[in-house]
């Protein structure tokens, strides 16, 4: 019988391995996430909208969310169509027209007693040599910045706080993702920045160390039996 409890107590043991830990916390930041639309679809700008020289007729957009880092950021919402946004605004010498998409998030994504606005586009004219910040600046202030030049407020949203860390549950994020589904479709069609790594290794893996722990526990009960013999 020693044997056999002991057998019982190294798959208990494997099992309770096995099982998620339901109750883990992943950390999450609140914070404006910028975009560039390419090729019908949006892609995770690789350098600050105070670096970025966009050129006449691009369509850039900005998201408030709470996300883990840029595969879990959520893409701004609807459709960004630059004649759509900037169709009245002819091109002029010496100027630029860079369409924006400001999606200001759900309220699951809003700070503790904020409201977001709701999403909106718009059409900066602005110098040939303007980078995405000017145009930002001139047609959604107030801007709010961090002394490190994050970018923590547009139009005044949020009102406080700027990149702070916010506790999301495993498996589940805060940003409100579920409403991306009124987003565009080319969008949604390809997540949100990140991709599908295939079925898990831990259940197979899981399923042969159960295995191996049974057919020792088999071998020990035997040996035992055949030496009480």
């Amino acid at each position: 019988m020693t044997a056999v409890r002991r057998a019982a107590a190294l798959l208990l043991a494997a099992l309770v391995l096995l099982l998620p830990a339901t109750g883990a916390h992943a950390a999450g930041y609140r914070y404006w996430s910028f975009w560039e639309r390419t090729g019908g679809h949006w892609t995770y700008a690789t350098q600050g909208p105070s670096t970025v020289r966009p050129d006449d007729g691009a369509v850039q957009g900005f998201r408030f969310a709470v996300s883990a880092d840029s595969a879990d950021a959520s893409r701004p919402r609807g459709t960004a169509d630059f004649p759509a946004i900037c169709g009245d605004e002819a091109a002029e010498p010496g100027t630029k027209r860079v369409a924006l998409v400001l999606d200001f998030g759900t309220p699951s994504d809003a700070p503790s007693g904020e409201t977001p606005p709701a999403r909106r586009t718009a059409c900066a004219r602005v110098s040939d040599d303007a980078t995405t910040a000017d145009a930002l600046a001139a047609v959604a202030k107030p801007l709010r910045y961090d002394t490190n030049a994050l970018l923590c407020a547009i139009a005044g949203y949020p009102g406080k706080g700027c990149g702070e860390q916010v506790s999301t549950g495993s498996g589940s994020s805060a940003s409100g993702k579920g409403s991306d589904a009124q987003g565009d479709a080319q969008g949604d069609a390809q997540g949100k920045g990140g991709s599908d790594s295939g079925p898990s290794l831990g259940l197979p893996i899981g399923a042969a160390v159960v295995a191996v722990l049974a057919g020792a526990a088999v071998w020990q009960a035997r040996r035992r039996r055949d030496d009480s013999v």
